[in-house]
């Protein structure tokens, strides 16, 4: 028997099955909804087990914990139209909570057509002088380091970083200052990894400097995607738990076919400790690692401490399974470095729009537009993100937020003389004031902006050097009745980092394992477009 043929043994009639989920991220969120719309399966057996109190995982966009009049979201997601087949696919089918008779994919196509981003201002010098982005500043050399990284496969490129790969040249560049801020990469980080996004976001080269090829939601991601989805969710009869999680997992492997099944499910709550005995035609989905685990939260007189020893629950499942076989894949490849992978973001609560009307007035952008801005001197390397207002479902009247982050955390403030790590809320504002070159009014803004601080330890954890095997497979080789989701399993092609990459994959998940007859979404690939190739070249030589 085939290892295809093995996974392809439940029973199409899923009557009396159940369907236990670890995780109550969008992956968890997803898998529950294509299991119900394309697998028939019954809504009150699919079983979401989260140890949070609230769904969305890092998708997330609350009041803020650290500010009595704070918001906060922890990261910015920016969708995209070519690339993000299964996440259109799946919203195209739940509804918006806000307009009538659209589904969430639709509500979102509206609003990018009535608000475009169009970055005016996406780089910025020492001098506050806005650059000329469009730009890029390659050389000969770094276009001949750049066709090497896409000609050579990943078996060879490895475990191997992105510096080792390319000359100092490059990262002065203004295209690396552009892509490195827009997906997250530092020189550290993946070849690999690096290589995909070149090819799966070609399409985005000859407009990174612009952003045009963004699109946004009408709120932050939690409001607009995750909430209209848990509503339908709920709606169906999907049974969800919160305060509970999955720590462990028992498996067993037939001595005839060698096929292998999850049998138990070891959960804890605040109170007990439980198991779940699977029963035959019972499935198991299991969300591996968080790039948002452990974070802690500082306000405007305090900074967030950084966790190094992996207290959330997240990892340490992995590690657990990870131990149960070999090609279950390999946590500290991911969570072991730290220094490499943490990241502070933050939040602006403002309760005045002084700020926001400077900020548009000097760039030039549209109010709303979402467009990122970075200060390539600045020591902390700051960038920040002026969403379309209000950014949540439920912000008071007359109160504004932004959104930024720091990529040289552990390196000093050209206005605050320390790290950024170190400094309080209200530091980072006056750095960020006056990197914008609006003394004038920095008094004004203190005096009416409430400052979240986020450090999240592993934020950019997936872009790990990794090795062959280090991501679990979506489906493992004989698995009968059990998956890995989230965004750290192995989907061949798709970047990790996004939405997409998770809906993907519970998508391939629940396809598999229900034997669903319905084709995955084709994987872009604007390379066979000549127009976007020929796009990508002259980008190349501007």
């Amino acid at each position: 028997m085939t290892d295809t043929a093995v996974r392809r043994t439940p029973m199409t009639d899923h009557t009396n099955a159940h369907l236990w989920i670890a995780g109550g991220g969008i992956a968890g969120m997803a898998a529950a909804a294509f299991a119900i719309r394309d697998a028939g399966f019954p809504p009150a057996h699919i079983h979401i087990l989260e140890q949070l109190d609230i769904q969305g995982g890092s998708m997330d966009g609350a009041p803020s914990p650290a500010q009595r009049d704070g918001w906060v979201t922890r990261g910015g997601r920016m969708l995209e139209e070519e690339a993000y087949q299964c996440t259109w696919d799946l919203f195209s089918g739940i509804p918006s909570l806000d307009s009538p008779g659209l589904s969430v994919r639709e509500e979102i196509l509206a609003f990018n057509e009535r608000v475009r981003t169009e970055a005016k201002a996406r780089l910025i010098d020492a001098d506050h002088r806005i650059l000329d982005a469009a730009h890029y500043g390659f050389n000969s050399q770094d276009r001949l380091e750049m066709t090497r990284l896409l000609a050579l496969p990943e078996s060879a490129l490895g475990a191997r970083r992105i510096q080792d790969l390319f000359g100092d040249h490059f990262f002065s560049t203004h295209f690396w200052q552009m892509w490195r801020t827009t997906f997250a990469f530092q020189k550290w980080h993946s070849a690999v990894e690096l290589r995909r996004y070149f090819i799966r976001f070609i399409q985005e080269f000859s407009r990174i400097h612009t952003l045009s090829g963004v699109r946004r939601t009408v709120y932050n991601q939690y409001d607009s995607m995750i909430v209209p989805l848990q509503q339908w969710l709920l709606a169906q009869g999907v049974d969800v738990r919160f305060g509970v999680k999955v720590v462990d997992a028992d498996f067993a492997t037939a001595s005839d076919t060698q096929a292998r099944r999850v049998t138990t499910l070891h959960m804890q709550s605040a109170r007990t400790r439980d198991q779940i005995q699977l029963a035959e035609g019972d499935l198991a989905l299991f969300t591996l690692g968080s790039i948002t685990a452990d974070t802690c939260y500082g306000g405007n007189d305090d900074v967030p401490p950084l966790i190094r020893d992996r207290r959330d629950g997240s990892w340490a499942l992995w590690e657990a399974l990870s131990r149960k076989a070999p090609d279950f894949g390999n946590p500290i490849a991911f969570c072991g470095n730290v220094d490499e992978h943490k990241w502070e973001s933050f939040t602006l609560t403002m309760h005045s729009d002084t700020l926001l009307k400077r900020i548009e007035a000097y760039t030039g952008n549209a109010p709303g537009t979402g467009a990122l801005m970075t200060w390539i001197d600045s020591g902390w390397h700051l960038s920040i993100v002026v969403p379309h207002q209000p950014h949540f479902r439920d912000l008071p009247q007359g109160t504004y937020t932004l959104w930024g982050y720091g990529f040289e955390i552990d390196q000093h403030g050209d206005y605050i003389r320390k790290k950024m790590c170190e400094a309080t809320g209200q530091e980072i504002l006056e750095e960020l004031v006056r990197q914008l070159g609006f003394d004038d009014i920095l008094d004004e803004v203190r005096a009416n902006t409430d400052v979240t601080t986020v450090m999240m330890p592993y934020a950019s954890a997936l872009f790990a050097c990794r090795s062959t095997g280090d991501r679990p497979k979506v489906v493992p080789d004989r698995a009968e009745n059990f998956g890995f989701l989230g965004q750290f399993t192995e989907l061949p092609e798709d970047v990790v980092f996004t939405v997409e990459y998770s809906i993907r994959g519970a998508m391939h998940a629940i396809y598999t394992l229900l034997n669903v007859d319905r084709p995955l979404p084709a994987i872009y690939h604007g390379l066979l477009d000549p127009k976007v190739g020929m796009q990508a070249l002259r980008a190349a030589f501007q």
